[in-house]
């Protein structure tokens, strides 16, 4: 019954995704970037009632720029559920610019690329993210870098918060965990970290019923007298604060 229903769920995904890169083609040229931007939560809103996953969200999502948003960094779903909770303008690893539909699909949603291991693309990336501040744009970066397994953080990198420093814009710290429904407990099926692939925690996820994506949003934290490093660690110390699910994993 899970490989039958798991199957299932994939075909309406595919769909789903299929619809998304048809609207991008055809009506996003015609949309201004307000619309575009609630096209694209309304989007990943659906995908997530799609695949069974539950988004519950506390706090208050931003709405208005010039604002960072820093959240640690669980599973390949953390992006569509933070789009689901609240539109903004994310930095994604490289490679997901050549996926497949999805890399054009992020693209058009205004992703920003990094090469992850390049000291200068950072500062490539760092320039644009400042950029896109001033103009008064929210824009979403996970500071660990990678996945971790959503039981404790790993150390924040400094070196997109410099974004921040440089156009005086506020930082917004985000939790995010994803919990089984019926019980509360972490649910370790979305995790995606070390040798694990990505079809392997794609099949978990559809085969878990009752995942829960928790969304917790704090309070922002103004950049005055504030030093990178010393602001990434402090940021670091207000996620793990946020989060609300302590109990061991399923």
């Amino acid at each position: 019954m899970k490989v039958f229903t798991a199957t299932w769920l994939l075909m309406r995904g595919g769909a789903h995704i299929a619809r998304g890169w048809w609207t991008i083609r055809t009506r996003f040229p015609q949309l201004t970037q307000a619309e575009r931007e609630a096209e694209v939560q309304r989007w990943a809103a659906g995908f997530l009632r799609v695949w069974r996953i539950d988004l519950q969200v506390h706090g208050a999502p931003p709405k208005d720029g010039p604002l960072m948003l820093v959240a640690n960094h669980i599973s390949w779903l953390d992006i569509l559920v933070l789009h689901a909770a609240g539109f903004c303008r994310f930095v994604a690893k490289s490679d997901i610019k050549g996926w497949p539909v999805i890399g054009h699909m992020a693209t058009q949603a205004g992703t920003l690329y990094i090469e992850r291991e390049s000291r200068r693309d950072a500062l490539r990336v760092v320039h644009h993210m400042r950029d896109a501040l001033l103009r008064g744009e929210v824009v979403g970066v996970f500071p660990e870098g990678t996945t971790s397994d959503g039981q404790s953080l790993l150390p924040f990198h400094a070196n997109l918060i410099q974004a921040a420093v440089s156009a005086a814009a506020p930082v917004l710290p985000v939790a995010l965990e994803f919990v089984d429904a019926r019980t509360g407990r972490i649910s370790m099926a979305p995790i995606y970290i070390g040798d694990q692939t990505l079809a392997g925690s794609v099949w978990r996820t559809l085969t878990t019923p009752g995942i829960r994506a928790v969304v917790t949003y704090g309070a922002p934290q103004l950049p005055v007298g504030r030093e990178r490093r010393e602001w990434a660690a402090a940021l670091k110390t207000s996620v793990a604060a946020l989060r609300q699910h302590t109990a061991a994993p399923e």
